[in-house]
């Protein structure tokens, strides 16, 4: 799976709104490796209006540096880093 970062550093000239094929046409111009290309192509046919929404719908990996289970262990602890002190108000 591709990162955020892997598919934004191809679409960093790109001029939104753009559709599904000057996305894939922009990231082939700027030499986008095959595995950033087949999320792109897989992308649904609308205009995108930034970088980040094309990211958001390739279902890229947001953070490519945590395994399997690093994520999991994430999603199962509770959020206690969110404004702890006024829990007990």
């Amino acid at each position: 799976m591709v990162s955020d970062t892997d598919v934004l550093r191809y679409l960093s000239s790109l001029d939104y709104p753009a559709g599904k094929d000057d996305v894939v046409r922009q990231a082939e111009r700027e030499g986008a490796p095959p595995e950033v290309l087949r999320a792109l192509r897989a992308l649904p046919p609308v205009d995108y209006a930034n970088g980040n929404e094309v990211a958001r719908s390739a279902g890229t990996d947001t953070a490519p540096e945590l395994s399997r289970s690093q994520r999991a262990a994430q999603a199962r602890e509770p959020h206690t880093r969110v404004s702890q002190h006024l829990r007990r108000i």
